[in-house]
């Protein structure tokens, strides 16, 4: 029996063969058997020449393929591809563009976005514990900089000081656990602790800036303030872990991606909490993890462009 990859070379030669790609994705599928996506129902065919299954109950979409009901699925690309695309995204620390996909798998520059952003669909692990123990917050503004603009682009683009036209981003990050981000509209008071309440524990110790807004948190927990402008660290205080998510986050942002529109920002965060939050796998565990999360999750052109609604994810990462 052949070994599954446990290196990009090894993942390149070995997912070469459709037959190992179908295998690879069906073990993780359906661990118990293969099962009609649509009935259910265990008593299915699988047919060698035509590459898919067909089940034995009478009703719609009786045939189906190891796509059916995932992110590949209704795309033209071959699982050899797929998976490549998939192995890069999961374990290159500071992301990989759509440009650098197409060069490596032979497809234009637009399939390989539309492939990324898919990929990053099934990055998104919804979850509804909270955060509890020690969870540091803090926010973090995404958008170009200044100096790197065309005298004319930035005259458009920057209209004010500070954050005005950047996107908010609030990160909570429970210590040595995972790190959580949200998209916000505002960094004001009922904005930000509204997020707090939501995603940590009453009780737990939470550690911020000395942004005002955090002010009155004190009731339903203990909350700890360092002060940037005298200090980075106090004892067991600071927000040094949020700090270091944000650096990796805006390295993949400005040096790989360059430029990310704020309606696609959600998705490269899913992209890198995914990353950071399985920091301690090596790339075959992480790329496993992320092929589990396929099913289940679809992406269209149009809704990825906004010309049709998506329905947003249940929760956060």
């Amino acid at each position: 029996m052949e070994q599954e990859p446990r290196s990009l070379q090894e993942a390149v030669l070995y997912f070469a063969d459709p037959a190992n790609c179908r295998k690879f994705l069906v073990a993780r599928r359906w661990p118990d058997g293969v099962t009609c996506p649509t009935c259910g129902s265990a008593k299915v065919v699988f047919s060698e020449k035509h590459n898919r299954w067909q089940c034995g109950s009478h009703h719609v979409k009786r045939q189906f393929t190891s796509k059916t009901g995932t992110i590949f699925e209704d795309s033209p690309i071959g699982l050899d591809k797929w998976l490549i695309a998939m192995w890069l995204i999961v374990n290159c620390k500071n992301g990989v563009s759509s440009y650098e996909i197409q060069r490596a798998l032979g497809i234009t520059q637009k399939t390989a976005w539309f492939l990324d952003h898919r990929i990053r669909m099934a990055l998104h692990s919804g979850t509804i514990e909270k955060l509890s123990g020690e969870v540091e917050v803090d926010e973090s503004f995404i958008g170009g900089k200044a100096r790197n603009m065309h005298a004319a682009r930035r005259a458009r683009k920057i209209t004010g000081t500070g954050g005005k036209d950047k996107t908010i981003v609030m990160g909570m990050m429970e210590r040595g656990g995972n790190v959580r981000t949200i998209v916000i509209d505002n960094r004001r008071k009922h904005e930000v602790q509204k997020q707090v309440r939501e995603h940590v524990e009453a009780g737990s110790a939470i550690f911020s800036d000395e942004l005002k807004s955090y002010e009155g948190l004190q009731a339903d927990y203990q909350h700890a303030v360092i002060n940037h402008a005298v200090e980075y660290v106090n004892g067991n205080v600071h927000t040094n872990n949020c700090e270091n998510f944000w650096s990796l986050l805006k390295r993949g942002l400005h040096g790989t991606y360059v430029s990310v529109e704020p309606f696609h920002l959600f998705r490269y965060l899913d992209e890198q909490a995914y990353r950071f939050n399985n920091r301690k796998m090596n790339d075959a565990e992480r790329f496993d993890l992320a092929v589990r999360q396929v099913v289940g999750k679809r992406l269209t052109w149009d809704q990825l462009t906004g010309k049709e609604s998506e329905i947003p994810p249940p929760t956060i990462n």
